[in-house]
């Protein structure tokens, strides 16, 4: 149909969650410790056509004792344009308990750095 689907757009998104996860000194995830997405919410706003240059900007929403909520928006180059928005709630997980795990303190203070405003403006 000549546009990006839906299984493009999350690919894309994950690949820049994982880039900002590395950004912001996300622990990484190991045999004791690993991460889980418990809740993404993507909303379409204009179509994407394949082949276009895009660029997706990511920040935090918030920061609790074991989870994360990240706001990706993927936009044309010049930022005019937005094709999509992502919202993902992340747990950081005890793999041996098979339950939520805090941060290590000194993660939040950095990740506080990158705190975006409740609700920032998105390109029309």
């Amino acid at each position: 149909m000549g546009h990006l689907n839906t299984a493009r757009y999350v690919e894309m998104f994950d690949v820049a969650t994982h880039h900002f996860f590395h950004l912001m000194g996300l622990p990484p995830v190991n045999a004791q410790f690993g991460l889980a997405d418990v809740r993404q919410e993507i909303d379409y706003l204009a179509e994407a056509p394949m082949g276009a240059l895009l660029l997706i900007r990511s920040g935090l929403l918030k920061v609790g004792g074991s989870s994360i909520r990240t706001r990706h928006v993927m936009t044309d180059p010049h930022g005019t344009i937005t094709h999509a928005v992502l919202e993902t709630v992340t747990v950081r997980l005890d793999m041996a308990a098979r339950k939520s795990a805090p941060f290590p303190s000194e993660f939040a203070s950095r990740a506080q750095q990158l705190m975006l405003s409740p609700d920032p403006p998105v390109a029309d």
